[in-house]
This record gives structure tokens, sequence and C-alpha cells, in this order.
């Protein structure tokens, strides 16, 4: 199974949910819940107390999976033990310092070894990026990079050395619900396309269903991870069917 996978002739929709909100449990159940609803493709948060790219909605979940006690360990266990139910590409989201507390060569490894896909680490600027990309191909994974409406006159050079997809960030900021999204994102998808096959999926802002399909028409998918965490906030333990439903309607949308 490959990140490519989620592509192969279609829309991709990727899911994001932070490990451990509510619990480890609840996690499980709601991968295989998200693949049912439709998603090609999960991103799986590693909770760190200091989630600079994160707006208040990832920054509150991340607060109470650590409050509950989740650590790297539980969730490389949690990953064992549900990948071979999962038929989709699994990739973590997290921050350089989580991978180094843990060890780079270790985390990595482990990280490959469980079933993991990729890895994106949004506190990671490309010009730094070879300490971990070099690992990550040693193990099989996907680095996966980020673009945004700042990188401008470095998106051709971004998108060249890009792996797995390219991770268009939509507007300025940090994640979270957004009313309305950049314009020019889709000028951006064609530049970055004009320099690379990778597929490119945006992702930051989008929550409803018109926005999930207006991104998706000028794209090749959309991440969606905000408005999925407000749900399990919302709902708590008993969250999973209600994430089942929006999963399924945004996929219907795209």
């Amino acid at each position: 199974m490959k990140i490519s996978d989620a592509f192969n002739n279609k829309k991709a929709f990727i899911a994001f949910i932070t490990c451990g909100d509510p619990d480890i449990e609840t996690t499980e159940k709601l991968i295989l819940e998200i693949e049912r609803g439709g998603a090609d493709l999960i991103e799986l948060g590693i909770p760190f107390s200091d989630p600079t790219a994160e707006g208040p909605v990832i920054q509150a979940a991340n607060e109470r999976a650590l409050k509950n006690g989740i650590t790297t360990d539980k969730i490389f266990n949690m990953v064992r033990r549900i990948r071979d139910k999962v038929n989709i590409p699994l990739v973590f989201m997290t921050y350089a310092n989580v991978i180094y507390s843990y060890g780079t060569d270790r985390f990595l490894k482990t990280a490959a070894e469980t079933g993991i896909n990729g890895i994106i680490l949004p506190d990671v600027p490309f010009e730094e990026k070879s300490e971990f990309s070099v690992v990550c191909e040693k193990y099989g994974l996907d680095f996966i990079s980020l673009i945004a409406p700042t990188s401008k006159n470095r998106i051709e050079t971004i998108a060249r050395e890009a792996s797995g997809f390219v991770y268009c960030v939509s507007s300025l900021g940090v994640t979270g619900v957004r009313n309305s999204i950049s314009a020019n994102v889709a000028d951006i998808v064609k530049h970055i396309k004009s320099a690379t096959n990778i597929p490119v999926a945006i992702g930051f802002g989008i929550s409803t269903p018109a926005q999930a399909h207006d991104m998706a028409s000028c794209s090749d998918g959309i991440i969606i991870g905000s408005a999925i965490v407000k749900i399990v906030e919302k709902y708590g333990r008993d969250c999973i069917p209600h994430v089942y439903d929006y999963v399924k309607e945004i996929k219907q949308a795209i």
C-alpha cells in the first residue's frame, strides 16, 4: 500500500484526527469508521504540548489527549493492533520535538514497522527537512512537504523534491474552520503541478461539503481536520457515528 493509492482515479478525501482524544480506544474505532465512511487516507496527529501550526480546536484536542496520558508508544501500539484491518494509507502528523525526543531513527523505523506510510512535520522548514527526509527514505516512508501561499518563489523547488503528496495550505495562519478560503489557491495548485506529477491535496480551513467540492475541483484531494476534531470534542466517546456521517457526506460532495 502506497500513499499514491489514495489518489488512484479519484479525488482523495484525507481525514485528520488527534490520537488519544478522547482516548486511544475511541481513536482506534474512529480510524475504522472513517475508512468505512469513504476516507482515502487518514492523518494521525501525535499530540504535542506546543502545536504551533494548530488553531484552538486541535490545540485543545492535543491538551485533552496529553492530559489523558497519551504517549507515542501507546499510539504505535494502537497502529500495530489496527493496521491489518485498515486498507488505506496512514500518515503521522506531528512536530519535530516529538521525533527528537523519541530518537529520529528509532521513531521513523518504528513508524515504518507498524505500517505508517508517511510523515508530516509542519514546523520543519523545507531547508531543514533533510535530517528527517533522508531517514524517511531509508525506511520507505514519504516525507510530505507543505506549500503555503507564502512559499512563492520556492514552490517549484519544494514541489520537485516532494514525496507522497503535496500538502497545499489554503490560507495563512493556523488550522481551523474558515468561512472562506483563499481565492488564489487554484493558482498555487497549478504552479505546483507545473513542477511535479505528485498529487496535490488542499488543507487548512475546509469544513463544509460545498467548500470540499470547490477545493477538490481544482486539486487531487482535500484534507479536513478541525471540523472532524470539533465533532469528537462535542460528542466525546459517542462521536463515532457522527464522524462517520460527516465523512460520508464530504466524500459524496467531492
